[in-house]
């Protein structure tokens, strides 16, 4: 059986925290702009490490398995 948590846990993630999909952290205007499809270097950089601590999260401590 295959562990299909890394695939499915990374392109969720990924889905959710593309910069100006869902929110923009930290945003043009405001703290948090929510949907307003723009993104900046930073907004980038900060996404990533959010993105990098979550994959870590439910990868290597919590150890979310899905097999199919």
């Amino acid at each position: 059986m295959r562990d299909w948590a890394p695939s499915l846990v990374s392109l969720a993630l990924f889905g959710l925290l593309t910069p100006g999909l869902v929110f923009q952290l930290p945003g043009k205007h405001k703290p948090v702009d929510f949907m307003n499809m723009k993104t900046s270097v930073i907004s980038i950089m900060v996404h990533a490490v959010i993105f990098g601590m979550l994959l870590m999260l439910f990868q290597v401590i919590l150890h979310v398995h899905v097999y199919a």
